[in-house]
């Protein structure tokens, strides 16, 4: 049987941000009793293998596990705590560790109705009053505590609303910077991809199979994961042997897709082969109103299989450096 995957996104319905599995929380704040402790084995639902030595900023995606952003985040000035950082978010969240070793006790705590991937919850929420991250300081936040799922991370960190910043995850260096963008052009042997903002998410155009899609950039999820529209434009159906993957949300529900290969996928000027889709009805498609026409989460299977990622939030692009041949073994 297969460990479920990890997607973790998550949004918020009251106030209709999206936070796709990329880290922060919109939330709506409420005098709700918090939610029930998650289960025990809730700890069991992580997919991220790490091997030694372990990155301390960036993991690239390699056939034996899959990638990952860690970003070291001062909160409240103490830390740094490491958070994934998950640019399909519009709200950042702690585990709840993470909310203990910040002093903040569990009596009084406001809750906050999220939404994940699979589903929807009601949990407790924690208030700071800054977030670092380099030069970066962000604004005083009420935090959702959700359930530790993100593989020993510290909790989950959102850069929505940001409009000058550049973030560079360069996985040859095990490097992370994000800092103000100064509108470079990108070096030789990138490539551009452009990007917009639909509902607070980053969003790319893809063509699959000579279909066009829109395709959520979401360091935040393990998979990418396509909708029905999708695999219906496709014309492409489970076969026999296809691989049932279990997909769990930071709310911890659980929703199960197929494993399908997918023809090639042009993003930018670069064609990427023998891609794998998880098709399925999600939630969070739902959520997003994004069941009608063909779209797509693209996770960090993909994302973290290119030697540098970077996002420039000031000149709307995403800048890809290929993975060296070289590199790319194993």
């Amino acid at each position: 049987m297969n460990k479920p995957s990890y997607l973790g996104a998550l949004c918020s319905i009251a106030c209709g941000l999206l936070i796709p599995v990329a880290g922060s929380v919109c939330a709506d704040e409420s005098t709700a009793a918090a939610a029930p402790a998650p289960p025990a084995q809730a700890t069991e639902l992580t997919e991220i293998i790490v091997q030694e030595p372990e990155p301390r900023f960036v993991a690239p995606t390699r056939r034996d596990r899959i990638g990952r952003i860690w970003a070291p985040v001062l909160i409240d000035g103490k830390g740094p705590y490491r958070l994934v950082l998950d640019t399909g978010a519009n709200r950042s969240a702690v585990t709840e560790r993470t909310a203990q070793s910040l002093g903040i006790p569990e009596a009084g705590r406001a809750s906050a109705q999220v939404t994940g991937f699979t589903g929807s919850a009601v949990v407790p929420t924690i208030h700071v009053s800054s977030m670092e991250i380099g030069d970066l300081e962000l604004e005083p936040a009420n935090l959702p505590v959700l359930a530790d799922v993100f593989g020993g991370a510290d909790g989950v960190l959102s850069l929505s609303g940001l409009s000058r910043e550049r973030i560079v995850a360069d996985f040859v260096h095990d490097r992370l910077e994000i800092a103000w963008s100064q509108r470079e052009h990108a070096p030789l042997g990138y490539a551009v991809v452009p990007l917009h903002m639909v509902n607070g998410l980053p969003v790319a155009l893809v063509r699959i199979g000579g279909v066009t899609a829109k395709a959520i950039i979401d360091t935040g999820a393990q998979l990418s994961v396509g909708n029905l529209a999708l695999r219906d434009a496709l014309a492409r159906s489970a076969p026999r042997n296809a691989v049932r993957e279990d997909i769990v949300g930071v709310t911890l529900d659980m929703q199960s897709g197929d494993r399908i290969p997918s023809p090639d996928m042009q993003i930018g000027h670069l064609t990427i082969r023998g891609m794998n889709i998880v098709f399925g009805d999600m939630y969070l498609f739902q959520h997003w109103r994004f069941t009608n026409e063909p779209a797509l989460a693209i996770g960090m299977d993909l994302l973290g299989s290119f030697d540098v990622l970077i996002i420039d939030c000031a000149q709307r692009e995403m800048q890809l450096l290929p993975r060296k041949k070289a590199q790319a073994q194993p």
